[in-house]
């Protein structure tokens, strides 16, 4: 009796094991079936039928070998079915409190984060930038022939299509608007969007281009490539449209379809492109206003030798430009230019202090406790930001809820309350550019995302 229970469960263990294992097989057999009654019998359905007994076969002679000891095991299982069956209960009561207030959710977020650091490292190096930045193909690849911001016009092939877009702007009726319908004219596409402090801080010069050339055969394009989720709304980049005075065209490239096309990385970002619609030059991020209007003029003469251009609208001084602190992120992979004890760790609270010989220009340095991450430092106990930067004014990406002191060099020169999302504050105003040393004093909480200049 005892010998015919083991073999009996034997036989319900290769049953259950059968039930999992030939659903598994269930595309190959339907192949070799529907070949065999159509009398399509090739060499090829040979080799696979031949191929899936074997494979078969193996398998189920290990399972048949170690069925016996199994069932034992199993039978071993059996006295202690209780206390399994106890365990199993208040983990499945476990799992479903964990469940009901999304405790898995968190443990999905923190469990993979340990490749988070070797995930960036590889994104972020400019090779990767590079290589993940639009497609090269047939329609782009002469792209390679223009450097950014050179101070010549080069021809560096057919200008990509304006692609991809979910809808038009200042357009007749929302028409979209087709580049081979603009041959004869000048056309200036503007990568941008509507957070980008440095796109925003640009839009002025490109709508005195607008203003004076479009008489003189310059078409302007804004093509709208959002960073977030909520800049794909075409209310919220209409709305924001209205606030800046933006006139001209605008392009919502919501899928960064037209971004590929033109290999773009970066915003803003400007592309010449000429009468005969090739590409004449581009260039990337704020400055060189002048040098950009000088090339817009030349390609307007070279379209129309007979045009009378007005004098040129961007009388600033690009040197200021030049010379100005580079826009600067608080954060582990992004941030340059940082001095100071000890290195930076990222997502750990740790004390750090400023160089004892002062903070050098372009530099920035932390004092206090920080939890310096991927995208924003965050304040701790007498948290400290210092840097020393050349512009007219300094501002700030602030987010959280608490207090900022800022100081100029040395002297304490207001206090004000940050509150809520990532907002961008304006810390100091001097009128002039000029070299300053800027300390700001954060209560514990708060975040710091990027400084920019004016």
């Amino acid at each position: 009796m005892r010998e015919v229970n083991k073999e009996g469960s034997a036989f319900v263990l290769g049953l259950g094991l059968g039930l999992l294992y030939v659903p598994c097989a269930g595309p190959v057999l339907a192949a070799i079936t529907v070949a065999g009654a159509r009398g399509e019998i090739t060499a090829d359905i040979v080799a696979l039928t031949l191929a899936f007994a074997v494979g078969t076969a193996i398998p189920l002679l290990a399972f048949a070998l170690a069925g016996r000891r199994v069932a034992e095991r199993v039978a071993a299982f059996r006295t202690r079915a209780r206390k399994l069956r106890v365990v199993s209960g208040v983990l499945m009561i476990a799992l479903a409190f964990a469940l009901a207030f999304d405790v898995t959710t968190a443990l999905q977020r923190a469990l993979p984060d340990y490749t988070s650091a070797a995930q960036r490292k590889v994104e972020d190096s400019d090779t990767a930038r590079q290589k993940l930045s639009g497609l090269y193909d047939d329609s782009n690849k002469e792209l390679s022939r223009c450097e950014d911001g050179v101070d010549e016009l080069r021809s560096c092939g057919q200008a990509p299509a304006l692609e991809g877009i979910a809808s038009w702007l200042n357009t007749p009726g929302g028409r979209p608007v087709d580049l081979a319908d603009l041959r004869g004219r000048v056309v200036l596409i503007d990568f941008w969007t509507y957070s980008c402090i440095n796109c925003r801080r640009s839009i002025p010069h490109i709508k005195d281009w607008d203003r004076a050339y479009r008489d003189k055969g310059l078409t302007v394009i804004g093509v709208h490539s959002p960073e977030f989720a909520f800049e794909k709304s075409a209310a919220n980049v209409a709305d924001q449209t209205r606030k800046l005075g933006i006139t001209y065209p605008v392009a919502l490239d919501n899928e960064l379809d037209t971004w590929d096309n033109y290999r773009n990385r970066f915003w803003p970002a400007k592309y010449l492109i000429d009468a005969d619609g090739t590409v004449r030059y581009f260039g990337f991020g704020e400055g060189r206003y002048a040098q950009t209007e000088s090339l817009v003029r030349d390609l307007l003469r070279q379209a129309d030798p007979t045009v009378v251009l007005p004098p040129p609208t961007d009388q600033s001084d690009d040197r200021l430009t030049e010379d100005r602190t580079p826009e600067t992120y608080l954060s582990t992979h992004r941030i340059r230019g940082y001095t100071g004890t000890p290195d930076l760790t990222q997502d750990k609270p740790v004390v750090y202090s400023f160089p004892a010989d002062g903070v050098p220009l372009n530099r920035v340095s932390l004092a206090g406790t920080w939890t310096a991450g991927y995208e924003h430092f965050t304040a701790g106990r007498d948290a400290r930001l210092a840097l020393t930067y050349r512009a007219q004014n300094a501002n700030l990406v602030l987010a959280g809820e608490g207090t900022v002191t800022v100081l100029v060099d040395g002297e304490p020169t207001r206090t004000f309350d940050v509150h809520g999302t990532p907002t961008l504050y304006r810390l100091t105003d001097h009128g002039t550019a000029r070299e300053t040393r800027l300390e700001l004093r954060l209560t514990p909480g708060l975040q710091a995302f990027a400084f920019t200049f004016g």
